[in-house]
C-alpha cells in the first residue's frame, strides 16, 4: 500500500495532463477514470454527472469545462468509436470532489486539484495586486472560513477553547512539519499577543486558507465526529497541503521569510488613505 501510495504522489495527475493549440491544459476524462481507479466507464460516468451537476449550481457553463467527444479505440483487430470527455481543471476538481473518499487516490486527487485550482483562482484575481493587497485579501477570507470551521469542528465534538486550540495545533503541525503555534510564533519572533496569521506573506496565507477550507470541507463530508478523529484530521489535511507544495517545489511554510508590517498595520494604513 505505501509504494502504491507514493507512485500516486509522483505528480501523476501533472504526468496526464494535456495542451491543446491554444496552450490550454486539459485532461481526457477516461485517463482520468484509470487513475482514479474505475474499472468501469458506467460508475465513472456518474461521477461525472455529479461533477457537472456541481458545476451548474456553483454558476459556472458546463461545456466550459465538460466537452463531450467522441474518440476511436481498438479492441483486439476491431475499432470501435466510443464516448469520452475533455475536462478542465475545475471540473476534475469536482470530479475528485465526488469521488469515493475512502480511495488513497481519490484523497491525492482532492488534495492536488484543490490545491491548484485555488492557486490558479488566487493568480486571476490577484495578479494585478501588490504583495500587501494580496495579504489583506486573503487574511479577511481566511477570517471567514476560521468561522465556519469553527463551526465545523464544535459539530464533530470539538467545544471548548482549550480543545480548539489543540484542534488547531494538529492542523498546524501537519502544515509546517511537526511545528505548533507556539513554535511558529518563536520562529517568527513574535509576541504572546499576537496572531500567527497577521505576520504571514500572501503564499504562506494561501496555505494556510487552503488548509482550513479543505479541513472544514472533509469534517462535514466525512461526517467526522469525535475530538481524536477530528484532530487526526485536521492534522492530515495539513500534512497533505505540505506535501503537495513539496512535490510542487514549493518553499515550505516555516522557511518564508516573515513580513515587516503585520496585517493590522496594513488594515490602520489602509483606514487612513
Amino acid at each position: 500500500m505505501m509504494n502504491d501510495i507514493q507512485r500516486y504522489r509522483s505528480n501523476i495527475f501533472e504526468e496526464i495532463k494535456r495542451i491543446n493549440e491554444y496552450e490550454e491544459e486539459f485532461w481526457n476524462a477516461r485517463e482520468l477514470q484509470t487513475l482514479l481507479e474505475y474499472s468501469e466507464w458506467r460508475n465513472f460516468t456518474k461521477i461525472i454527472e455529479k461533477a457537472k451537476e456541481a458545476c451548474i449550481n456553483s454558476g459556472n457553463p458546463i461545456l466550459d469545462h465538460f466537452v463531450e467527444v467522441n474518440k476511436i479505440v481498438e479492441t483486439g483487430v476491431s475499432r470501435r468509436e466510443v464516448k469520452d470527455y475533455v475536462l478542465s481543471r475545475y471540473a476534475c476538481y469536482l470530479i475528485v470532489q465526488n469521488g469515493n473518499p475512502k480511495k488513497e487516490v481519490i484523497a491525492l486527487g482532492q488534495t492536488y486539484f484543490a490545491t491548484q485550482t485555488r492557486k490558479q483562482e488566487l493568480t486571476e484575481q490577484f495578479e494585478q495586486l501588490d504583495e500587501d493587497k494580496k495579504r489583506l485579501g486573503i487574511r479577511t477570507e481566511l477570517k471567514e472560513h476560521n468561522k465556519t470551521l469553527v463551526e465545523a469542528a464544535k459539530n464533530a465534538g470539538v467545544e471548548t477553547s482549550k480543545e480548539y486550540a489543540i484542534f488547531q495545533n494538529h492542523g498546524y503541525r501537519g502544515l509546517y512539519g511537526g511545528l505548533t503555534a507556539k513554535d511558529i510564533k518563536e520562529k517568527k519572533n513574535l509576541k504572546k499577543s499576537e496572531q500567527i496569521l497577521d505576520h504571514m506573506g500572501s503564499t504562506e496565507l494561501a496555505a494556510n486558507l487552503f488548509r482550513a477550507t479543505q479541513t472544514e470541507e472533509k469534517l462535514k463530508r466525512d461526517e467526522i465526529k469525535g475530538k481524536k478523529n477530528a484532530n487526526n484530521a485536521h492534522f492530515e489535511v495539513g500534512k497533505k497541503v505540505r506535501e503537495t507544495i513539496e512535490e510542487l517545489g514549493g518553499t515550505m511554510p516555516e522557511e518564508l521569510e516573515t513580513p515587516e508590517k503585520s496585517i493590522k498595520k496594513l488594515e490602520k494604513e489602509e483606514k487612513i488613505n
